[in-house]
């Protein structure tokens, strides 16, 4: 069936929860309204106010309220309306659901999945359009994961909720409705830790995740007709990182260009260099480039389309590779 991203993430919400009856879901405004933008629609109907929750606008309670109830054996599926407003929670993040585990040596695990959209491109304000998904790839014990297509999404979510840890799910607003894949009904799921090479190439290396996968497939369309020939490395699960997939494919292309719409410094593209360049420096024929946003909060909306990473740039920055 055609879906589009929200409508695959709906499905897979309403398939986990009817398939688990301890999954259940809390945040502001997921029960009777469907969430800000729908992905929880029609679920309070059809599951009852014991499995859809409305919170008040209180993120950390949210999270501290879903490590209760991961503790006493439900399955929460916590939503945070957007990435910029998750920094209230980050406290019991960092603290408590990642380190339960650990803490308890194995007596309590937080089967907990925290999604969250994220991103800019929709000419929303600042705390709408973040992308700081390096922060939680620093935290030791989570798992942080971003689709790109709504296959994958359905897949990857369904995944994250059957984990035993937990599992922060970044979902692209950009992509929500931007196109419409054919999805099954059936329940499946996108193993998570595996990247995957979406366009196969030769010359040039482009890793990427969530909202900069069509601006890459874009890119790549340009850069062929220029003579060039660019792979494309859809991480998907961003932490553990598949380094595998991302070093095989720059020991075929010898070049590496990394795009992600977060801020340069201490991106999560630089750890993707690093890795490079630990694991693969003899391949490499040009150093390690990145194109992203710059190191600023993300502007007015009249200012966006200067602020996020275009195709444009990225042909760009493939074409000095290629002068090497």
């Amino acid at each position: 069936m055609m879906m589009t991203m929200v409508q695959a993430i709906n499905r897979a919400l309403e398939g986990e929860l009817a398939r688990d009856d301890r999954i259940v879901i809390l945040g502001q405004d997921v029960g009777r309204d469907g969430g800000v933008f729908r992905a929880t629609e029609g679920l309070f109907d059809k599951f009852g106010p014991d499995r859809v929750m409305d919170t008040p606008l209180a993120e950390s309670g949210a999270i501290g309220a879903a490590i209760g109830m991961a503790a006493l054996g439900l399955r929460p599926v916590a939503e945070i309306q957007f990435m910029g407003f998750i920094y209230p929670a980050f406290n019991q993040i960092v603290s408590h659901v990642a380190r339960l585990r650990n803490r308890t040596r194995g007596r309590f695990t937080a089967p907990v999945t925290i999604r969250t959209p994220y991103g800019a491109g929709v000419k929303a304000l600042e705390h709408h359009s973040e992308s700081t998904e390096a922060l939680f790839c620093q935290i030791p014990g989570l798992t942080v994961v971003v689709p790109s297509n709504p296959y994958d999404a359905k897949g990857l979510l369904a995944a994250a909720i059957r984990a035993d840890d937990p599992v922060i799910f970044l979902e692209p607003t950009k992509l929500y409705r931007a196109e419409k894949q054919d999805v099954p009904e059936e329940a499946y799921d996108v193993p998570l830790r595996r990247a995957a090479v979406v366009r196969e190439g030769r010359d040039v290396t482009i890793v990427a995740w969530g909202a900069m996968i069509p601006v890459a497939r874009e890119a790549a369309g340009a850069a062929e007709a220029q003579g060039f020939s660019a792979e494309i490395v859809d991480l998907r699960t961003l932490s553990p990182m598949d380094r595998e997939t991302i070093l095989t494919s720059v020991r075929k292309t010898s070049r590496a260009l990394i795009l992600h719409e977060a801020p340069k410094t201490c991106g999560l593209g630089a750890e993707i260099a690093a890795t490079i360049a630990e694991s693969a420096l003899l391949s490499l024929s040009a150093p390690v480039m990145r194109v992203t946003a710059p190191d600023i909060t993300v502007p007015l909306p009249k200012s966006e389309d200067l602020y996020y990473p275009n195709a444009e740039r990225v042909v760009r920055t493939v074409r000095q590779l290629m002068e090497y």
